[in-house]
């Protein structure tokens, strides 16, 4: 049983604009990964430059980044690498396996590190979009018996670009 003020209104509950920021929020959650999803399918095929750019990682990487739980960067990543996966001609799952790995291990560095600075969220991009690329071609070889060949100056070269993109969008998300 909760107290009760004099308006009515229960001594704990948040104000009504915080509720509603709240609402918009959870909008947000969802609608970032589509947009990065729908990035991530059509924008390759007019601009053929941009395939290197793994956007549903990087929006997996800053909610379990800023979020700082485990649990929610497991399940978020799941959600979006199974959605990415639906999108893709790619067997069912693999992307699914791969951005939950990589939501849970981001979840937990921020748990030990400050992740707020912008050198720390470039090296934590670079790094886990390296592994992101590892655990894939791990997965397909593995799981599916695909010979897809892991070129590994090539996956430095996409981490270091995708890193630098996420230093921008994870600024712009932060004040999203």
């Amino acid at each position: 049983m909760s107290s009760m003020t004099h308006l009515g209104e229960p001594l704990y509950s948040k104000p009504a604009r915080i509720r509603e920021r709240r609402r918009g929020h959870y909008v947000l959650f969802v609608a970032v990964p589509l947009l990065a999803l729908l990035f991530q399918v059509y924008v390759p095929l007019f601009v053929s430059s941009l395939t290197y750019l793994e956007l549903p990682l990087l929006v997996t990487l800053h909610t379990a980044l800023t979020r700082r739980a485990p649990l929610l960067g497991l399940s978020y990543g799941c959600g979006v690498g199974l959605l990415q996966d639906a999108l893709s001609n790619l067997p069912l799952g693999m992307y699914g396996i791969v951005k939950t790995l990589i939501g849970f291990f981001a979840a937990n560095i921020s748990m030990r590190v400050d992740v707020d600075n912008p050198l720390v969220r470039f090296l934590t991009a670079l790094t886990l979009y390296f592994f992101h690329q590892l655990f894939y071609w791990v997965l397909a070889r593995a799981l599916i018996g695909q010979q897809i060949q892991f070129e590994v100056a090539t996956t430095i070269l996409f981490a270091v670009l995708n890193a630098a993109v996420a230093v921008p969008l994870f600024q712009l998300l932060d004040k999203v």
